[in-house]
């Protein structure tokens, strides 16, 4: 069994309106630790990663955090492909 150190210090907004708190570390049970205000541990299933997944506060239970759907518009995926390889832009201007 492992445990997820969830953060109440660090709300997040996904994309989708979700609300929830940021899991900041997983480990498995034998390693956790004592923690400051605003962390706590909780149990999870074995396949949370943390900041892939995220505590939701409206139903008090671990999911993953959802994906932004990919546009299909050209101009998006250019400018997208752009900021990921800021090199590129820069030879282009």
């Amino acid at each position: 069994m492992k445990k997820a150190l969830i953060s109440t210090i660090e709300a997040i907004t996904n994309f989708d309106g979700s609300t929830g708190f940021r899991i900041a570390q997983v480990e498995n049970e034998n390693n956790i630790f004592e923690v400051a205000e605003g962390l706590y541990w909780i149990d999870c299933n074995d396949d949370v990663v943390a900041d892939l997944y995220y505590f939701d506060t409206s139903e008090n239970v671990i999911l993953p955090t959802p994906s932004k759907p990919q546009s299909n518009d050209p101009a998006t995926k250019l400018k997208n492909f752009l900021i990921a390889n800021p090199d590129i832009s820069a030879i282009i201007g």
